[in-house]
């Protein structure tokens, strides 16, 4: 079996993102170049940045444009990817100082013109958001570890104002075999 269509795995820090993509991309065969992961962390690196900067803004839409360049290193197969160009938005408005400063920030990433055109792809794509399992959270020294919960809110709020529908996988579903099966259907399955 094969990928139907585009898939990104988004959610908070420590939900099993990655985790879930590697499994499902084992399981199904899926090539290196069509899966996307670990964006954030090499552009962080990259910009000599850490978990520190997060509320900075440049940071968010460095790794926004990051993100975007590798989806369009894909070109227009179908890919899956741990995180998508919503995350960041996610990020600016969870580290900014009130409900203005948020609104600002996602209105500067909403509209740039790489992101309006992704946004297009995103609304025909297959999106997991992924809930917190508090016994998941894990402080590594470089994932952002803090509100899961109002960070979770945020995606679920961002990505029904984008247009995007998702599906959602909580601490319901915590077995890894269990949410690898769950995404193959939906993800092989007819949209």
């Amino acid at each position: 079996m094969s990928l139907r269509r585009r898939v990104y795995v988004v959610g908070p820090s420590s939900t099993g993102k990655t985790t879930l993509c590697d499994a499902l991309a084992k399981r199904l065969g899926i090539e290196e170049s069509r899966l996307i992961k670990e964006v954030a962390r090499t552009v962080i690196k990259e910009l000599g940045l850490s978990r520190r900067n997060i509320g900075l803004l440049d940071m968010q839409k460095a790794i926004m444009l990051g993100h975007l360049k590798r989806e369009q290193e894909c070109g227009e197969e179908t890919y899956l990817s741990d995180r998508s160009a919503v995350d960041p938005i996610v990020y600016a408005m969870f580290t900014a100082a009130n409900a203005q400063d948020a609104q600002a920030r996602k209105e500067t990433l909403l509209n740039l013109a790489e992101f309006q055109e992704a946004l297009q792809r995103y609304r025909h794509s297959l999106f997991i958001l992924l809930g917190t399992v508090r016994e998941w959270v894990v402080d590594d020294g470089f994932r952002h570890v803090g509100d899961e919960t109002k960070l979770l809110t945020i995606f679920r709020d961002v990505l029904g104002e984008l247009g995007i529908r998702y599906r959602e996988i909580g601490s319901e579903m915590r077995f890894l075999p269990e949410r690898t099966a769950f995404l193959e259907s939906l993800a092989t399955g007819p949209h």
